[in-house]
């Protein structure tokens, strides 16, 4: 099999790397050979958050060279935009339709990019859902990276099967179900 390349992005406190994590679980237990990266951007102060997931027969390197990943996975709507150019031709972005404004437009020294998914449906195929409403809806709001990543699954090689026991060997035991739940919403989104 070609090497795989899959991007998370987000901004810190999104769950960018739990989904690196399960991501990385599912090719590892699919038989591949996995590297992970991940890069902290002032995460702690809402900075991006970027992690990569590359898999395949033979991975030498963890990191996704521009223009190459076959998925990327934005948890927020600008952070979609920053790491677009990343996407391969025929690559697939799934996008929270969710807006984090970073610390230049709370600050007023620049403004939040307007129709952000437009812009980039333009370019690439986008595929986006309001998870975070979602999520809230569902009691947990915090569980919005589980239905991104349902939705991002329909575009990925693996069974239900296999996602769902990933999912549980991963998070932690008393948030399975709402995991699962989740996940579920996103992949029939």
């Amino acid at each position: 099999m070609n090497t795989k390349n899959i991007i998370i992005v987000g901004v810190g406190g999104q769950g960018t790397l739990l989904t690196s994590r399960i991501l990385g679980g599912l090719a590892q237990g699919a038989g591949y050979d996995v590297k992970l990266s991940e890069v902290h951007g002032m995460a702690q102060r809402g900075g991006s958050v970027v992690t990569f997931v590359r898999y395949g027969d033979k991975v030498d390197e963890p990191i996704v060279e521009e223009g190459h990943a076959d998925v990327i996975i934005a948890f927020e709507r600008l952070e979609a935009m920053r790491y677009a150019h990343f996407l391969k031709k025929d690559g697939i972005l799934i996008v929270n339709d969710y807006r984090i404004d970073p610390m230049p437009v709370v600050i007023g020294a620049a403004k939040y990019p307007e129709d952000i998914l437009g812009t980039l449906s333009q370019q690439y195929r986008v595929y986006a859902a309001d998870a975070t409403s979602l999520a809230k809806e569902m009691g947990n709001p915090r569980v919005f990276n589980l239905i991104v990543l349902g939705l991002a699954s329909r575009y990925m090689d693996f069974s239900q099967e296999e996602w769902e026991d990933v999912i549980r060997k991963t998070v932690p035991r008393s948030a399975v179900d709402i995991n699962l739940k989740a996940f579920r919403a996103g992949k029939s989104i």
